[in-house]
């Protein structure tokens, strides 16, 4: 599957190639470092950790420090389950050049914290009428139950505490991607605020995930290359300095 961390930067708007309108969400994704690959067989589960958002190192606990030793110094850590990892190690990066205009995804967030709210508000709840002996009851819940059991039923809607929750938003299409800007702009609206973090997640589960090459990789492959064309060379060279001596052998003999 694909993933990547992200935060929200709000909502605008792109134009199609034909000219419509479409209300996208602008998020600043990535980039990401692997920090772990965990595998059933050694920790229980198959799932990858990934780091998002670089901080300072003295505002990290000693534990965090050594977790993180060698790889960049990351203020999130989240972890996506899957059950194909091959080709991902610790300390690999990648960008938004993950995901493609087209991709449907899943996005989770955490929503606006509304506080205590009533019933209307909370459950859609029309309210009482307006008149005919209903002074102060506009907004009342009304009826909680019957009589005969002497209690409240488990799950009765009623007033409560609203929003400041894990939300997941499903089959969300990626309208556009900005490797220079690391922004992904999907389509519709998405849970959280301003400034949140977001997870996000192909609805697919195929992984396909391209990771960045540092330099000091690049440099250890060129050497490899060279080297395989130097054998070549002198192979090339051994056997035709084999075929000039055949040659001079036949001629002797005639």
């Amino acid at each position: 599957m694909k993933f990547i961390l992200g935060t929200k930067n709000g909502m605008t708007q792109l134009f199609r190639p034909d000219g419509t309108v479409v209300p996208v969400t602008r998020v600043q994704a990535g980039p990401c470092v692997v920090t772990q690959v965990k595998t059933a067989k050694k920790d229980g589960v198959n799932s990858i950790q990934v780091g998002f958002s670089e901080q300072k190192k003295f505002r990290l606990n000693k534990a965090k420090q050594g977790h993180l030793k060698d790889l960049p110094i990351v203020k999130i850590l989240k972890e996506f389950r899957t059950d194909n990892a091959e080709g991902l190690k610790r300390g690999d990066m990648f960008t938004v050049n993950t995901f493609e205009a087209g991709d449907k995804v899943k996005v989770t967030g955490w929503s606006k914290g509304k506080g205590f709210q009533g019933v209307v508000k909370r459950h859609n709840f029309r309210g009482s009428p307006a008149s005919h002996g209903h002074k102060d009851q506009l907004r009342m819940p009304g009826s909680i139950g019957a009589t005969d059991p002497g209690r409240v039923f488990k799950g009765t809607r009623m007033a409560g505490h609203m929003g400041d929750a894990q939300v997941s938003v499903l089959n969300l299409e990626v309208v556009e991607v900005d490797p220079k800007e690391n922004t992904i702009y999907i389509k519709g609206a998405v849970p959280g605020a301003k400034g949140s973090l977001l997870l996000i997640s192909n609805v697919n589960g195929e992984i396909k995930i391209e990771i960045e090459k540092s330099k000091e990789d690049v440099k250890e492959e060129t050497p490899v290359v060279e080297e395989k064309n130097e054998e070549t060379k002198e192979e090339k060279t051994a056997e035709v300095k084999a075929e000039e001596i055949k040659e001079e052998s036949d001629n002797n003999t005639k």
